[in-house]
């Protein structure tokens, strides 16, 4: 198994989450903008932002937001990333683009999987490829179409299934929220076993 598969460790909301990703570090974090349990505020967001490494790269998740806002939060270094995962389209990704020269995520649920080819030629940088909207659980990853555009697998990612995942599709990168989680709280134990999982490509 590759050893370069990135790691985006999402939904992080405590002082505690940042402290994990500091010793782990994974390529990316995200900060949930949307809607959510894990929900940040934007002064929340400034504040875990100012504690987390510098070489770790923030993703902010929004669904359906102003593109004005995003545009907002990546100037001003709050975010590194946006990741769009409601019913954006094509122009709102270039509208981010061009405004900031920042990189766009685009997440595509299940049930929007007829829309890939449209996004997979669009300006977006990555796709993200979830069951639904942040609820923990797989899909049938064998449906997935070739996609050429660099993609980040989601949706049910656990320490057990992440080299099968990885194995199957051969994503660009690993999103991972829920699994790493234990009572709704990111669990290091957790996520240090599904670091090293992936980084070094040991068997389930």
């Amino acid at each position: 198994m590759k050893q370069d598969v990135k790691i985006k460790f999402c939904g992080l909301h405590r002082y505690e989450d940042v402290e994990y990703a500091n010793i782990l570090m994974p390529d990316y974090v995200g900060f949930v903008f949307a809607k959510s349990k894990r929900k940040v505020s934007y002064e929340m967001a400034v504040q875990l932002r100012g504690l987390l490494n510098k070489e770790i790269q923030v993703v902010g998740v929004f669904v359906n937001e102003n593109p004005e806002v995003i545009i907002a939060l990546l100037q001003s270094g709050v975010i590194d990333l946006a990741q769009l995962h409601g019913t954006e389209g094509v122009e709102d990704i270039h509208q981010i683009q061009m405004k900031t020269k920042k990189k766009v995520i685009k997440g595509i649920r299940q049930e929007q999987f007829s829309q890939i080819k449209q996004f997979e030629e669009s300006s977006c940088d990555f796709l993200l490829l979830d069951s639904g909207a942040g609820g923990g659980e797989t899909f049938d990853w064998k449906l997935l179409p070739t996609i050429h555009k660099p993609f980040f697998l989601a949706g049910g990612i656990t320490e057990e299934n992440v080299e099968l995942g990885i194995r199957t599709v051969k994503p660009y990168g690993i999103d991972v929220s829920s699994g790493i989680e234990t009572d709704g709280k990111k669990d290091f134990t957790k996520m240090k076993s599904l670091i090293e999982r992936i980084r070094r490509g040991e068997s389930i």
